[in-house]
Order: C-alpha cells, then sequence, then structure tokens
C-alpha cells in the first residue's frame, strides 16, 4: 500500500471512530435535555457513521491497483462514496428540519442544558482535532472522499457551537424558540455543505479538466526541453488521488524511434518528478503535421502560449 493510500485509509478509520464516540455521547445528552437541536446533532453524528464507514470502503477500493477489467485504477470510488456522503448530509438536513419545524409549532422546551453544552464542548474539541488531521490528508492525497468527509465534518462544528448557543438562550436567557430556529439554521447549513461536497466528486467523474494554473506548470516543465517543437491536444483529469495526462508533441522527423523514444522517456521522467504518480501518455507527430480534430483548440500549441503569456 502506498503513502497515499495508507494516509486516507487511517483518515477514514478516525472518522468512523469520531463518529461512534460522539454518537454515544450525543445520544445520552439528548435523552436527558430532550433538544431538537442536539437531536439533530445526534443524527447528524450517526449518520456521520454511516458516511464514514462507505468513506472507509471507497478509499479500500479506490487504493486497488488496476487489474485487467479497470485498466486505470478504482479511484472513482472514492467519488461515488463521497456523491453517497452528500446523500446522506442532505438526509440529515432534511430530518433536521422536519423536526426543528415540528417544535416551533408544538411549543416544546428542552431541559437539563449543562448536559447538552459539556458534551457538545467535548464533540468540539474531538471534531476540530478530526478535521485537521483530514485536511493534512487532504493536502497530501487531494482524496475528494475525505475531503467530503471533511466537509461534514466541519458543518459538525458549527452544529454543535449552535447546539450550545440555542440551549444557553433557551434555559438560561429564557428565549423561548431559540434551539428550533437554530435548528432551521443547522439544517440549511448542511444542505450547503452539502452541494459544496458534491462539485470536486462530480467533476472527477466527469473527467473534468485539471484548474488551468496546474495545467499551464504542467505545460511549463514540458517546455524545458529544447527537442520538444510543439505541445498540443493535452487533455487532463483526476480519478481518486491518481492524475491522467496525455498530449501530442511534434518531434524533429529526422529522428530515429530509439532516438524519440530517449527524449520521450526523459520528458516522463522529469514530468513525474513534479507530478508524482501520473499516468502521461505521450503522443508522437512529426514536426509539422496538423491533425483534423472535431474541436479545433486542442491544435493550440500550448508551450508557445505559455512563453507568450509569460513574457
Amino acid at each position: 500500500m502506498n503513502r497515499a493510500a495508507r494516509l486516507t485509509r487511517n483518515a477514514a478509520i478516525a472518522g468512523v471512530s469520531t463518529a461512534l464516540l460522539l454518537g454515544a455521547l450525543k445520544g445520552y445528552a439528548a435523552w436527558k435535555t430532550g433538544s431538537v437541536a442536539m437531536l439533530g446533532s445526534l443524527a447528524d453524528s450517526i449518520l456521520d457513521l454511516v458516511a464514514s464507514l462507505v468513506t472507509l470502503f471507497g478509499v479500500y477500493i479506490a487504493a486497488q491497483p488496476a487489474d485487467e477489467d479497470h485498466r486505470f485504477g478504482h479511484g472513482k470510488a472514492e467519488s461515488l462514496a463521497a456523491l453517497f456522503q452528500v446523500a446522506v448530509i442532505t438526509a440529515s438536513a432534511i430530518a433536521i428540519l422536519v423536526q426543528a419545524i415540528r417544535r416551533l409549532t408544538v411549543g416544546d422546551v428542552s431541559a437539563n442544558a449543562e448536559y447538552g453544552i459539556a458534551i457538545s464542548g467535548v464533540a468540539i474539541a474531538v471534531t476540530f482535532a478530526l478535521t485537521r488531521y483530514q485536511r493534512f490528508v487532504v493536502e497530501r492525497t487531494r482524496s475528494v472522499a475525505i475531503g467530503a468527509d471533511r466537509v461534514h465534518y466541519q458543518s459538525d462544528l458549527l452544529l454543535n457551537a449552535a447546539v450550545i448557543v440555542a440551549l444557553a438562550l433557551e434555559q438560561y436567557v429564557g428565549l423561548a424558540g431559540a434551539d428550533p430556529v437554530l435548528g432551521v439554521g443547522i439544517a440549511l447549513w448542511l444542505l450547503f455543505g452539502a452541494w459544496r461536497a458534491s462539485i470536486a466528486a462530480i467533476d472527477q467523474l466527469m473527467d473534468k479538466e485539471w484548474p488551468e494554473e496546474k495545467r499551464m506548470r504542467f505545460v511549463e516543465v514540458a517546455s524545458r526541453h529544447p527537442e520538444l517543437k510543439s505541445l498540443h491536444d493535452l487533455r487532463t483529469r483526476t480519478s481518486g488521488a491518481n492524475d491522467f495526462v496525455q498530449f501530442h508533441i511534434w518531434m524533429d522527423p529526422a529522428m530515429t524511434v530509439a532516438q524519440a523514444h530517449d527524449v520521450v522517456e526523459r520528458l516522463e521522467d522529469e514530468l513525474r518528478r513534479e507530478f508524482p504518480g501520473a499516468d502521461i501518455l505521450i503522443h508522437i507527430d512529426p514536426e509539422g503535421q496538423v491533425d483534423q480534430p472535431d474541436n479545433p483548440m486542442v491544435e493550440t500549441d500550448l508551450i508557445e502560449q505559455f512563453k507568450e503569456n509569460r513574457q
């Protein structure tokens, strides 16, 4: 197992462990307080556990090497796990919203605020530590599954803070309705988090191109090789923690196959030093040859474009 796979697995296990701990604590607090905000927080933690288990399964599948049926690997399992998490977060938000509206209608009041406040404080500390670790993993692996996991645990920080505020306002300040009103706010925040988490997963499933800055950095590295006369038809995508790149280059038609192969090998080595683990496919064209693709924009000489933009 490589380092990226090991990091994502450990982060997923940490998410499952955190959800188990917080679910037990919040279940006790919800029983003692009757708070809808705390009940919403409990529901979110239970769904967090389901989502984190799916994340653990997703990163395990994504870490499997390519095989005969999956020549490009299994990286998109992470995107599927992330989309499942989005569905879980959305379901959690809707359940909280329904319960909050019911409380506003019925007018129930929470009790024993000290239990909810104390446990929510513990939850904030534990969740903050988890999200910091998840951030560390995402920065090094670009895992969309761990990224989506981190989104809903970040929402938990706000969720737990809102529980503390709701209980304090309703029981110590006497502001009736504060608990369900904040429950509505929590539900809306979770829906926003679900929408945000879905974007990266959908982008990977749709094979969206790399960000322009990353594409141009790739072209800049390639442009260091004097043998390259042109770089065009650059296509990029990301699957899980793996990058895939393919492009065409012009080479001197007088070169032998062996000479051209040596140039391509050196180019691939340097590109992989800058983009570790990238799967690179290079197509060689004789200098001056212009194909006629369906989309003429793909034939742009990106090296020349890069040099013009730098001037």
